[in-house]
């Protein structure tokens, strides 16, 4: 027992602190930049033109209908060899990370962000536009706040499964939590111990998130409208 805890405290879990910052730092912009884009995606395919919804559309069919692991690989791997106008981009680990969880999680939030769009009656924006508002005021100040609002939850949960989807950061050799306790694994051969504490880590973000999504529903909740008053 003296031997685990040794072996966890000195050689893992300080291995697993540089991996956490990393996966923190694929996390947190990824999570922001897919509600932006989920929000963006969602509204120009409720209320944008023909052409811009049949283009968002589109643009979500592919992040939805695609694995995860093969836009990551396209970001990394792929990109490079892609020549527009005899220049190629070539992204970092880091950066192909971000963008292809970004992109990813955006066209599933815009789902949510469409369906609390829906859920509002159109009769708000007749009011609000007989009172003299735009209509791009109208959604931006009105229907969207209302819409994020009952959205939050379902977007909550796809920034959780984000936190998990950032272990395959690895395999395009980025050094986060599961690619460090990979790699002390194979060093150590101490196959359980490692995935067992990295499983833990993974626990602990997950919670702390879900403690900060629940704390912002509540912050935005309407008392008495979306939460019944104790």
């Amino acid at each position: 027992m003296n031997e685990a805890l040794t072996f966890a405290f000195e050689r893992v879990v300080p291995g697993l602190n540089v991996g956490l910052w990393a996966s923190v730092g694929i996390i947190v912009p990824a999570a922001l930049l897919g509600v932006v884009i989920g929000i963006l995606a969602g509204t120009i395919r409720v209320y944008g033109g023909v052409w811009l919804r049949r283009v968002t559309n589109w643009y979500v069919a592919l992040f939805r209908g695609t694995p995860l692991v093969v836009q990551l690989y396209f970001w990394y791997f792929a990109l490079p060899y892609v020549h527009i106008g005899g220049v190629s981009l070539v992204l970092t680990p880091m950066q192909a990370a971000v963008i292809g969880f970004a992109l990813c999680s955006g066209a599933y939030q815009s789902e949510y962000i469409r369906g609390g769009l829906l859920s509002i009656k159109r009769g708000q924006l007749l009011a609000a536009q007989a009172l003299g508002i735009t209509p791009v005021n109208s959604i931006l100040f009105i229907v969207l706040p209302q819409a994020f609002r009952r959205a939050l939850p379902g977007c909550g949960n796809e920034i959780i499964y984000l936190i998990k989807y950032s272990s395959l950061a690895s395999i395009i050799t980025v050094n986060e939590l599961t690619g460090v306790g990979r790699g002390i694994a194979k060093a150590t051969f101490q196959n359980t111990e490692v995935y067992v504490i990295v499983g833990l880590y993974y626990l602990v973000l997950v919670t702390l998130a879900g403690w900060v999504l629940r704390f912002a529903e509540h912050r935005l909740a309407i008392p008495g409208f979306e939460v019944k008053n104790s």
